[in-house]
């Protein structure tokens, strides 16, 4: 018998999870769970990285009350966001930036101007966002130069590991986000941060998953009354342990989404894909499990959901909750109305509801007269959306899908699998829900000898977790047929 303890932090909240391995099984016991999100300070908005530090020690506290002997830690975070250290004193230079801080507004340009947009894409394989650590990096030292001398940066896991006791390097799967990576090497391209101008000293090493990452600090020691417990790298980008955990079919191919704030569909292949063809349709070769390219795009997601909740509770029902928008949902029309989910409008906070409407008439869709027809509306959209994407996916791998497997919180919105399965007239397989933190403890597993490798990782998952089949319904799909032509239109 085997535990280990995960930390799984998303953009809007972050959990502490015991995962006990024993016959070959996995079972999870939550420990602890906390809200995250961007604090806004003098214009710019940012993550608390004291009060994240203080969670996990918290969590790490909850968990040895628990289960005493731990075999292993591991964090796993979003992806691109990173934090500056002093090589003096090994504190932190200053809050880490949110990837939604506005401050990359007009960083792309003057990228772009040192290597171009093409170039980049055929170096990295990674595709083109405003919040990618390689803009981010260009606008941090634009503005704070300072920050860049006698220090060095870790991607937002390995910098949150090291306040446990965790060593200065970097994870590849994390690394493989910030747009500043060889996908077949595995390595920094010196060639791409030196033409962006970026000192190389401030890179750290990286690392690859499923290894050894240090050991709690020996002040954490004698402050919890525990032992040496191994610090561990896992896939510590939240969508690679997520993908870790697809309970993938032996058999046929499969295509899969990491469902929550994002939306990250794709499919797991072996060589990086970077052709002129990927890069026009936004797919992106990120780094997996097992030597494996997480070759996906970025969807908005559950943010649509979130942030139009946030804005209604805030103006007119505090109790507002998501069952309630999906009840509203399937009282209204479908596809009255339809949106492009990744239009620029809605990527930072704000008021979404408002920002939906506004694209609805701009777009010649309508006015919106209720508050049900923007909710049916990003259901509606997403799924559409999931239908083009894999589509373009299938184009570009040569392949036909025969069945789409969802991971992560948004299955837990049968609504949303159901108008899936309804777009893309195959099966999606959903769940299991805690698909990163699950992903996160085999990889430690794995690090350990405790499960041999991938392939066992997933029959483990099989073994342990209920997963719920949502199979098209034939109506909901002729509906969805005749109007995808006019999706598109609005999603180009």
């Amino acid at each position: 018998m085997k535990n280990f303890l995960a930390f799984d932090l998303g953009a809007s909240s972050g959990r502490g999870i015991i995962g006990k391995l024993e016959n070959g099984k996995l079972t999870l016991t939550e420990v602890h769970r906390f809200a995250n999100g961007p604090t806004e300070q003098g214009g710019s908005i940012y993550w608390n990285y004291p009060q994240l530090v203080e969670e996990l020690k918290t969590g790490l506290k909850k968990a040895l009350a628990i289960e005493p002997a731990l075999d292993g830690i591991g964090i796993d975070t979003w992806g691109v966001d990173y934090v500056f250290f002093s090589n003096t004193t090994g504190r932190f230079l200053r809050w880490p930036y949110h990837y939604r801080d506005v401050r990359t507004g007009n960083a792309e340009n003057d990228v772009w101007s040192k290597i171009s947009k093409q170039e980049l894409y055929g170096h990295t394989g990674i595709q083109c966002m405003t919040l990618n650590t390689v803009y981010q990096l260009a606008a941090h030292f634009r503005e704070h130069p300072e920050d860049f001398k006698d220090s060095h940066f870790l991607t937002m896991p390995d910098a949150l590991a090291r306040a446990l006791g965790g060593d200065d390097t970097s994870e590849y799967t994390d690394c493989s986000t910030t747009n500043l990576l060889d996908p077949v090497t595995k390595e920094w391209d010196w060639e791409v941060i030196d033409r962006v101008g970026l000192p190389r000293e401030v890179f750290p090493k990286i690392v690859k998953p499923c290894t050894f990452g240090g050991t709690l600090s020996e002040e954490l020691q004698r402050e919890l009354g525990c032992g040496p417990i191994p610090i561990i790298k896992v896939g510590s980008h939240d969508t690679a342990s997520a993908v870790g955990a697809v309970p993938a079919p032996t058999s046929g191919n499969w295509a899969y989404i990491s469902a929550g704030t994002w939306a990250l569909l794709g499919a797991e292949i072996d060589e990086p894909l970077r052709t002129a063809a990927s890069e026009k349709e936004s797919f992106t070769n990120e780094g997996g499990l097992d030597g494996k390219i997480r070759f996906l795009t970025n969807i908005m997601g559950s943010w649509l959901f979130q942030e139009t909740r946030r804005n209604w509770r805030e103006q007119k029902d505090p109790e507002l909750s998501f069952a309630e928008m999906e009840r509203m949902a399937l009282a209204s029309e479908p596809c009255r109305y339809l949106i492009n989910p990744n239009d620029a409008s809605f990527v930072t906070p704000g008021d979404m509801p408002q920002r939906i409407s506004d694209f609805c008439a701009d777009h010649g869709e309508g006015a919106i007269v209720d508050d049900g027809a923007v909710v049916r509306a990003i259901y509606d959209s997403l799924a559409l959306y999931f239908r083009c994407k894999l589509e373009t996916l299938a184009s570009l791998l040569g392949v036909k899908y025969q069945c789409l497997n969802v991971v992560g919180g948004g299955t837990k919105d049968g609504l949303l699998m159901q108008l899936t399965a309804d777009a893309l007239n195959i099966p999606v397989v959903a769940g299991p829900v805690e698909a990163t933190a699950i992903g996160n403890l085999l990889a430690q597993a794995m690090a350990t000898g405790a499960v041999k490798d991938l392939a066992a990782a997933r029959q483990v998952v099989k073994d342990s977790f209920e997963v719920r089949t949502y199979r098209p319904n034939e109506a909901m799909h002729a509906l969805y047929n005749g109007e995808i032509e006019r999706f598109k239109s609005l999603a180009k």
